[in-house]
């Protein structure tokens, strides 16, 4: 879980709250008021980008003139001091605290006094802030969890290369279609994975815009400096349009896309397990450290971790269409639904995160029972194909040799007769296409580059350990 400073109450005289806004009012909030719009519960975790952004701003008013070099390093050493006290635990949030801007804002006035701290928002709007604010913070924990998803892919990579040869059944509807080598079925999930990668790093290039100097919505009469705060906060860019900058939430709606779809194909590799573990399937033996109990069945050792990433994709699924929900009504440019975007973002990078590590180091730790994958896969109906298309390369039509060799699985079905016998003594097949039936000899045949054959998989495999490399280098592992 990220740091989050905990929550302290002053053992002192109670300090005086600060509000970010104020003068137009004659009287404070309703308290059902201050528990409805308060955000610190939720934005507290974003003090790291909140102070980075305000020390980058701060340099910026100094370096334009706005306030003096002095009052510029006085506020540095202020929110330095800010910052300190949050990493350690130690700051002491106040009850008037409504967000973590006005926690940070309040706590550099009283380290600084009124007259510095109180510069510090000048030329800036909180819709500006917080928009930067979630920027930065999506764009370091996106590409910290595309690092992640890397470290699944590689567990799925060493996993491949450790079965070497061995097969099982690949299926279709849920039933046996064709053999195929399981390590061509462990890189199938290790290749989606990667459009994960690549999703969340689009994501975070559409991300990496500032919005700081946008104000409010229109801008500042003030001279501020949005590009050399964007080029210190480390900003592709700053934004273009003062309205689409404090009201754009599409990183966020994109980001949860992406853990959303990433969920999915977690959850699909989940499901896999479950079913894999069941007496039925029999296909893989769980570690005792990535299974649980039953509190009532001595005999039960559940894949609750493969459930619950299975489980959570709902969650993750939800949060997408909740801030689709909240956006689609929202005229130009910021309004207060906008609070809503940082919740369902922390959950869905929470969940995710746990998620790739628990599902990791179930299928690291994880014992293939290679024999009844074997067996599954040795079915003489699975070679079908097979002896389709020998006829097909013996000058036959493909549906001519299709409803032949229909014909023959139907009669080995119904009249209780091997299929190699039938085979035999067809007169478009015969002996030589019997073999075809043998046991480990079907997976062979896939020869077509991507297929789950022995001869494309080990280039699979090649190719599989580049693009883990070149991706390493994209999340910055190079």
């Amino acid at each position: 879980m990220p740091e989050v400073p905990p929550r302290r109450s002053s053992s002192g005289p109670k300090k005086q709250s600060v509000r970010l806004w104020g003068g137009r009012f004659a009287s404070g909030p309703a308290p059902q008021v201050a528990d409805y719009t308060d955000s610190l519960a939720v934005d507290r975790r974003l003090y790291r980008e909140d102070i980075a952004g305000s020390t980058a701003h701060a340099r910026m008013l100094a370096a334009v003139g706005i306030i003096t070099a002095a009052e510029g390093r006085a506020m540095e050493r202020g929110l330095a001091a800010v910052l300190k006290e949050m990493a350690a635990g130690t700051f002491e949030f106040q009850a008037g605290d409504e967000d973590i801007h006005t926690a940070v804002e309040r706590r550099l006035t009283e380290l600084t006094g009124p007259d510095v701290g109180g510069k510090l928002h000048t030329g800036r709007s909180r819709n500006d802030q917080v928009a930067t604010d979630l920027r930065l913070w999506g764009r370091r924990e996106l590409v910290a969890l595309a690092a992640q998803v890397l470290d699944l892919q590689t567990v799925l990579g060493r996993r491949a290369e450790e079965v070497g040869d061995a097969y099982l059944p690949g299926y279709t509807h849920l039933q046996r279609a064709q053999p195929v080598l399981l390590a061509h079925h462990l890189l199938a999930h290790g290749w989606a994975l990667s459009r994960d990668v690549d999703r969340l790093l689009a994501t975070v290039a559409r991300m990496d815009v500032s919005p700081l100097g946008a104000g409010a919505l229109a801008g500042s009469s003030l001279d501020l400096g949005p590009d050399e705060v964007a080029a210190e906060l480390g900003f592709a860019s700053r934004f273009e349009n003062s309205l689409d900058a404090v009201s754009d939430r599409d990183h966020v709606a994109e980001a949860l896309f992406d853990l959303a779809l990433l969920g999915v194909h977690l959850s699909r590799m989940g499901e896999e397990i479950v079913l894999w573990a069941t007496e039925e399937f029999g296909f893989i033996r769980l570690d005792d450290a990535y299974s649980t109990g039953s509190s009532m069945l001595p005999q039960k050792k559940n894949p609750d971790i493969a459930e619950l990433v299975r489980g959570k994709t709902g969650r993750l699924v939800g949060h997408v269409a909740g801030m689709l929900t909240t956006l689609k009504g929202l005229p130009l440019s910021y309004n207060r639904d906008l609070q809503e975007d940082k919740e369902p973002l922390f959950d869905a990078v929470d969940q995710v995160r746990l998620a790739l590590a628990a599902l990791g180091g179930m299928v690291a730790s994880a014992g293939f029972d290679l024999a009844r994958m074997r067996q599954a896969a040795d079915g003489q109906g699975a070679a079908a194909v097979d002896l389709a298309e020998w006829l097909v390369g013996e000058g036959m039509a493909f549906r001519d040799a299709h409803t032949i060799v229909s014909s023959l699985v139907r009669d080995s079905i119904e009249r209780h007769v091997p299929l190699a016998e039938l085979v035999e003594a067809h007169p478009a097949l015969g002996g030589e296409a019997v073999r075809l039936l043998e046991a480990g000899v079907a997976v062979t045949r896939r020869t077509t580059p991507g297929g789950a054959g022995p001869g494309p998989v080990a280039e699979q495999l090649v190719r599989y350990r580049r693009r883990l490399e070149v991706d390493g280098e994209r999340v910055g592992r190079g």
